[in-house]
């Protein structure tokens, strides 16, 4: 009996324009020079690996003081609000 590999949670990519939209207008409160290496790694990890990395990435940026707790709490909500399995 095979065994079917277990679905990942990913970006929803048909919701996509969306997504990019929101999670622009939250990094909007970034210095400018921080916001493209947040976005990008942001929105790669969550439409490539999956939401878990991005939830993972996030955390690590409050853990090291480059955002806040309500934007990670909103930016973690983003993402889990914008997927689903693949």
């Amino acid at each position: 009996m095979e065994r079917q590999p277990q679905k990942r949670r990913k970006l929803d990519m048909s919701r996509n324009t969306e997504f990019r939209y929101l999670l622009k207008e939250l990094l909007s409160q970034l210095p400018e020079n921080m916001r493209g290496a947040v976005f990008g790694a942001i929105y790669s990890k969550a439409s490539k690996k999956d939401i878990r990395e991005a939830r993972d990435y996030i955390l690590k940026m409050k853990n090291e003081g480059i955002i806040d707790d309500e934007l990670a709490r909103r930016l973690i909500d983003l993402i889990f609000n914008y997927s689903k399995y693949y």
